[in-house]
């Protein structure tokens, strides 16, 4: 019954937050996001010559032992160009409180990727993201991620 009641909060999150979205997907993840593991999405077919917002979507538990998170995005336009972007955001704030929006320990996070984009070409785009947090002193990244249960993007109309 709980994770029934969980699952439930986790869908009506979702739905929520992609209310203005002209696009977006997500991807669950397994019990820990491993750092060799990408989350890669197709983008449909955007109207050209309009402006963008591009946002990651993150859902965190409680179980998510640090304040911030590092990602690597990679956004791959149909005529070969790449661009390769290392992000960090702030997933708490000092006092540890989440900064998602959500009920119970489900917090779902919106981050700025990419403003005022234009999706001009003919094509696919696609964009992968994957995890590259490091502990403190440590060369080799953090391999199993824990309390990252899905990650996607929204796309949305940018004001003018």
């Amino acid at each position: 019954m709980r994770k029934f009641i969980a699952l439930l909060c986790a869908a009506m999150l979702l739905t929520s937050c992609l209310g203005d979205a002209v696009a977006g997907d997500s991807q669950s993840l397994p019990s820990f996001w491993d750092s060799q593991l990408t989350v890669d999405f197709i983008i449909p077919g955007l109207e050209k010559e309009q402006d963008y917002n591009l946002y990651l979507q993150l859902r965190n538990t409680n179980e998510y032992p640090y304040s911030n998170i590092f990602l690597i995005t990679t956004l791959r336009y149909p005529n070969g160009k790449t661009a390769v972007d290392t992000l960090e955001y702030r997933m708490a704030r000092p006092d540890g409180t989440w900064l998602g929006a959500g009920i119970g320990n489900i917090k779902q996070s919106k981050l700025v990727l990419k403003e005022k984009i234009q999706f001009n070409e003919d094509g696919e785009y696609c964009l992968q993201i994957g995890q590259a947090l490091r502990n403190n002193g440590e060369v080799d990244g953090v391999r199993r991620l824990l309390g990252i249960t899905d990650v996607g993007y929204t796309i949305e109309k940018a004001a003018n």
